[in-house]
This record gives structure tokens, C-alpha cells and sequence, in this order.
């Protein structure tokens, strides 16, 4: 053999040895990134569980202390809707996607609920304080609703974690759109210039009204963030944000609408939106592109 093929030999053991070297490092990263995600989706399944958790103890504590058939009636069936959707909760795997956004909404419903059952009692409680201040020929009748008014009042104390609950906002009719250089919709990952994501934070009179800092995480494919330079506190930790826009909010339905610019090379694949405010996550979306 001479030496310009042994030459030649070494050269091409060099590449291989390269090229073995760059997917052992790739599958690593890959793996990584995969233990990531499973995480954040493990996370996110757990904060649900424990929410559903809340509801039905709440229902729970409730039951025990509402004297009204019909009102009771009402509250056992939620506590039952609520522990089946519990159930269904515990047996889905975090890592699918449809169903953890079904039962996601199922949630938000719940919510809804809970504060219909909050304004009724609460309507209760002002009803009763007015009988209170009826004339002198109404004391007789005054005096049979003390207890119950008395009983009420402390419903209503017991119910300060429920309304904390009941006051979280929710991000509804969201719209997650890929925009090519010409502001239309973009077909090709290679043709994405911008997403747009547009939604509305749902009337809510029990949340506390002013500015609100509404922050959207864009998750690629791979688990990382599309970084906008900043972070946000989310159960005890930060989290990295793409687009961060502050809104004055009055407690009626507010639109919002956020653009994240591409200034990175994307990859096919699904893209995930998650959408925070006040500490906690109202909603998001998924959005996938083919090569």
C-alpha cells in the first residue's frame, strides 16, 4: 500500500470518527431537551390535579354548611362532575396533548361555576344584612334570620380562598397565527416572519382591576423557549418569556394581541403557546408546521 492511499485510509477513518462523535452529542442533547418537556407538561398536569383537588373540597365544605334543598342539590352534582373529571385527570398521560387541553377547558368551566356559586351566597348575605334594617314591626321576623344571617357570615369567611379562585383570569378565543414578510399567513416553516397570537381576557367582575402584565411563552418543537430577554416568577421559579405586553384591565372582556418577530432559524414541527398573568397560566394553543 503506498502512502497516498494509507493517507486517504486516515482521512476517512477521521471523518467517521467525527461524524460518531456529533450524533452521540446530538442524541444526548435530544434526550435532554425530551426530559425537559416531560417535565413542564408533568408540571403543568400536576397544578390541574390540584386544582381539581381544590374545587371538589370546596364543594365539600360547602355542602356542610348550605341549609337551602336546591342549592344543596346543585352542590353535589358539581362535587361529582368534579371528581370524575379528577379521575379522568389521573389516568391521562401528561404527554397527551389533546386531552390535557380538553380537560384544561373542562377546568375553566368548572371555574365559571364556582363563581356562579359564589355571587349567589353572596347575594344571599346582602339580602339578609337588608332584612336586618327593616322597621321596628319586622324585629319578630328579624330575629328568625339572625341565625341565618349569622350562618351566612361565616360562609362568606371560609370562601376567601374560593374567591381568590373564582377572580383568576382566563384567556379565551385564542388565535395563534405565522405571518410571511407580506403580513400573510404562512404556509412553510421557511416562510415564517412573525406569529401572531390574539386572544381576549374574559369578563371577570371578581378580578381585582388595573394593569395587568400578560406574558406568552412559544415552545418549539424541541421544549426551548423563542426567548424575548426576560423572565417571569411562576411557582417559585422563573420562567423565561417570548413576548411580555402590559394591559389596563376593568374586569370587562379585553382583547390582546402580541407579535413575537423571527430572529432565529425554526424547525418543523408543533409549537406550543402557553399565556400567563397574575401568577398563574389562563390558557394557550398549539400551532404546527411541515418542512
Amino acid at each position: 500500500m503506498n502512502k497516498k492511499t494509507l493517507y486517504a485510509l486516515l482521512a476517512v477513518v477521521a471523518v467517521l470518527i467525527c461524524g460518531m462523535a456529533y450524533l452521540i452529542y446530538s442524541l444526548n442533547k435530544s434526550n435532554e431537551e425530551n426530559k425537559q418537556m416531560l417535565e413542564l407538561a408533568e408540571m403543568d398536569k400536576r397544578e390541574m390535579e390540584n386544582e381539581y383537588e381544590h374545587f371538589a373540597q370546596q364543594y365539600n365544605e360547602m355542602k356542610t354548611q348550605v341549609t337551602n334543598d336546591s342549592l344543596m342539590a346543585q352542590l353535589e352534582r358539581e362535587q361529582q362532575r368534579t371528581q370524575e373529571l379528577l379521575e379522568e385527570l389521573r389516568r391521562t398521560k401528561s404527554n397527551d396533548a389533546a386531552e390535557i387541553t380538553r380537560l384544561k377547558k373542562e377546568l375553566a368551566t368548572m371555574r365559571e361555576v364556582l363563581k356562579s356559586f359564589v355571587a349567589e351566597i353572596d347575594s344571599l348575605n346582602r339580602l339578609n344584612t337588608q332584612l336586618m334594617g327593616e322597621n321596628e314591626n319586622l324585629r319578630i321576623q328579624q330575629a328568625q334570620q339572625a341565625q341565618q344571617i349569622s350562618h351566612l357570615s361565616e360562609e362568606r369567611a371560609t370562601l376567601t380562598d374560593k374567591v381568590a379562585i373564582a377572580s383568576q383570569l382566563d384567556a379565551i378565543g385564542i388565535r395563534i397565527n405565522a405571518l410571511n414578510k407580506k403580513g400573510k399567513d404562512a404556509k412553510k416553516i421557511a416562510d415564517v416572519k412573525k406569529f401572531q397570537v390574539a386572544f381576549s381576557i374574559a369578563r371577570n367582575v371578581t378580578a381585582a382591576a388595573g394593569n395587568k402584565s400578560i406574558f406568552v411563552r412559544i415552545l418549539k418543537p424541541t421544549g426551548e423557549v423563542l426567548n424575548g430577554g426576560g423572565t417571569f416568577a411562576f411557582e417559585n421559579r422563573r420562567l423565561e418569556y417570548s413576548i411580555r405586553k402590559d394591559i389596563e384591565y376593568n374586569g370587562e372582556e379585553t382583547p390582546v394581541t402580541v407579535y413575537w418577530d423571527v430572529n432565529e432559524m425554526l424547525v418543523a414541527g408543533q409549537y406550543r403557546i402557553q399565556i400567563f398573568a397574575d401568577g398563574n397560566n389562563i390558557g394557550g394553543g398549539t400551532i404546527s408546521f411541515e418542512k
